[in-house]
């Protein structure tokens, strides 16, 4: 009980004088938030929807916009007081839940000690767009064979017990990653490796749709694909700017870095097609840019711009391979290759971080050694408990549609709607 009393103490919210809140550090705080949303919602849903087939278009964005709204009425129950309350190095206190104070009092506005210049619910909203598109990204690995209800029960139970958990070691500076010196400056680990391995899972459980390897998958809309690729690359400036906390030289850097390992992933992708299938596509030049945006994360605003061109060269290097060699070898159905892009780009992006973190910036000198052992923590937490988390509501619910239901497709079968 004694532990009980110290953990909910330190876990109570921390407040600062009205006047010490920094307006213009809120006010991009909060455009970033927005930013960040957007990638989900339409970014997420458009990229992902005009990756699938016509007869799941609704279906595999329906799943993305269920999952996001069950994310955030977790988060602000549980998920961030896991992520961000104080506790120990493996979690923040689980018990604040509906008593979190975001009401200022009088002249005392509440604030989080990672960003006390900001409001505390700004900070809490930014995390919860993280926490969102995470758990979304998720969605792109059972596209196409998953049950709706079973999308939205796994990926708002991953949200609590694997991303929660992983931004406290990973960003917490009480967490056990964050000590051993591990700096992920906007999500590379958190976000990318997390999500993968949980792809990869996922995949596994659910089995292949039927005809994979066999028949032609061939996305139905690429104008959504490319609408939904756009809106992704323009989030991100939200999504690396704003992990800086506020504006300043920080975000500027890290959005400058963005842009150019976005623009030099889909060119390197771009020429990778061009050098070994003679002809550039646009699904490759929109799923490079992805790639090197994942890249990057991890080290924005703790690298120089020149290290910014290595990053994206390397993410869309390693897009390549991964979709050309790494995905046919393992031969897992992973539909929309979150476990291929996400989760192998993020690895090679957070294992490069330490080597050109400058330390005024990052607060230290890189870690190789704490990023290696970083990666595989997360990895292998990630994928363990997706695998048993979907496993388990294979076991107690079934999580495939069935297969008649598969050839009608999702739109149809799980939702009564279509797209004519």
């Amino acid at each position: 009980m004694a532990l009980l009393g110290t953990s909910a103490a330190s876990a109570a919210p921390q407040t600062a004088a009205a006047s010490a809140i920094s307006a213009g550090d809120t006010a991009w705080m909060l455009a970033s938030t927005a930013l960040v949303l957007m990638m989900t919602l339409p970014g997420l849903a458009f990229f992902y929807g005009g990756l699938v087939r016509k007869k799941n278009i609704l279906g595999t964005m329906t799943q993305v916009f269920i999952v996001a709204a069950v994310t955030s009425v977790l988060w602000f129950l549980a998920g961030y007081t896991i992520a961000f309350g104080s506790g120990s190095p493996w979690s923040g206190f689980f018990g604040n839940g509906f008593s979190l104070e975001f009401m200022p009092l009088g002249d005392r506005v509440p604030v989080h000690a990672m960003a006390p210049q900001i409001p505390a619910p700004a900070f809490a909203l930014f995390e919860a767009a993280f926490a969102i598109i995470t758990a979304a990204l998720i969605v792109g690995s059972f596209a196409e064979r998953v049950k709706f209800s079973i999308a939205a029960v796994f990926c708002g139970l991953w949200s609590l017990a694997v991303y929660a958990p992983v931004a406290h070691w990973v960003w917490h500076p009480e967490g056990w990653l964050y000590d051993l010196g591990v700096r992920d400056f906007a999500g590379g680990m958190v976000v990318h490796v997390s999500a993968g391995a949980a792809g990869l899972a996922c995949a596994l459980v659910a089995g292949p749709r039927h005809g994979y390897g066999r028949e032609p998958m061939i996305p139905s809309n690429l104008a959504y694909m490319l609408i939904g690729a756009g809106l992704l690359w323009i989030g991100w400036f939200g999504f690396n700017g704003g992990s800086a906390f506020a504006a300043n030289g920080a975000a500027a850097l890290a959005m400058v870095n963005t842009q150019i390992a976005a623009a030099l992933a889909a060119v390197v992708f771009v020429l990778c097609e061009w050098v070994l299938k003679g002809q550039a596509s646009l699904v490759g030049m929109s799923t490079g840019a992805v790639a090197g945006l994942v890249a990057i994360t991890p080290a924005a605003g703790f690298v120089s711009v020149n290290a910014a061109y290595l990053f994206g060269a390397v993410g869309g290097l390693v897009a390549f391979a991964s979709l050309s060699w790494i995905k046919p070898l393992i031969n897992i159905d992973d539909s929309l290759d979150v476990f291929a892009i996400h989760g192998v780009v993020g690895i090679a992006g957070s294992l490069l971080t330490p080597f050109f973190i400058d330390a005024k910036l990052a607060g230290g000198a890189g870690q190789p050694q704490a990023e290696a052992i970083g990666v595989m923590a997360v990895l292998v937490y990630s994928f363990t408990v997706s695998w048993l988390l979907m496993k388990g509501l294979d076991w107690f619910a079934g999580v495939r549609i069935k297969r008649s239901e598969e050839a009608v497709g999702l739109d149809v079968s799980q939702h009564g709607e279509r797209i004519e």
